[in-house]
């Protein structure tokens, strides 16, 4: 697009472009044939993709740190690839959704990936007292004085330190405490966001038990969490 143009006239000349691919058949037909038709697809596809990189990646942003250009670039990078994976595996489409859908989980997959890899080129996670001291509020506990503030957090890192498995205790203390985004963790740990979110959610269950257990929080507390 350029940059004179205005964004109605972009998005009126992008739905004109796509109208030739009325469903998955004219998307699948073009892509694995030849010649001017074969690239008018892929440019065509392309675009589509770089609009859900964009949108994807800006909805993501404030995990990231990155904004403007970088950002963009980084939007640019990630249709990229998705292209050339769906045109590698064109062939492997079944129909089981729109072509369009299916398309769409690369780019997103890759969009995640190249957020995941930038965090680690400029962040940790290391556990600072002040994140344990935001810790009681992130279960919705409020206690009322300092002093009982002070002996709540004290029995979290307790039950952090004596109920999780090392596994969790990671997972824990990256996601709740270092505040580290899912699809950086998880391209840091090789797992999914699906399994860090399992292994999280039996964390805090088992944070919460210890917490009922030694009378800092009661099982009603507990069903309104």
């Amino acid at each position: 697009m350029s940059p004179s143009e205005p964004p109605d006239t972009a998005d009126r000349e992008l739905a004109r472009r796509q109208a030739a691919y009325r469903d998955s058949r004219d998307w699948v037909s073009a892509l694995t044939g030849t010649g001017s038709a074969r690239e008018q697809a892929i440019t065509s596809l392309h675009e589509l993709l770089l609009r859900v990189a964009r949108r994807e990646a800006s909805r993501r942003r404030a995990a990231l740190g990155i904004d403007g250009p970088e950002l963009d670039d980084l939007a640019h990078q990630a249709a990229a690839d998705a292209l050339v994976a769906i045109t590698a595996k064109v062939r492997q489409f079944r129909g089981e959704s729109r072509f369009t859908t299916w398309a769409y989980k690369f780019v997103v997959l890759e969009v995640a990936n190249k957020i995941g890899r930038h965090f680690w080129q400029w962040r940790t996670w290391p556990i600072e007292q002040e994140d344990w001291e935001r810790l009681p509020d992130r279960f919705g506990l409020r206690p009322e004085d300092q002093a009982e503030w002070r002996d709540l957090v004290s029995a979290l890192r307790r039950a952090v330190d004596e109920e999780l498995t090392e596994h969790q205790r990671r997972i824990f203390s990256a996601l709740v405490l270092g505040g580290v985004p899912a699809d950086a963790l998880a391209i840091k740990l090789g797992t999914t966001r699906n399994a860090l979110y399992k292994a999280l959610f039996d964390a805090r269950r088992k944070i919460r038990a210890n917490l009922v257990a030694n009378g800092y929080l009661t099982l009603d507390e507990v069903e309104r969490s």
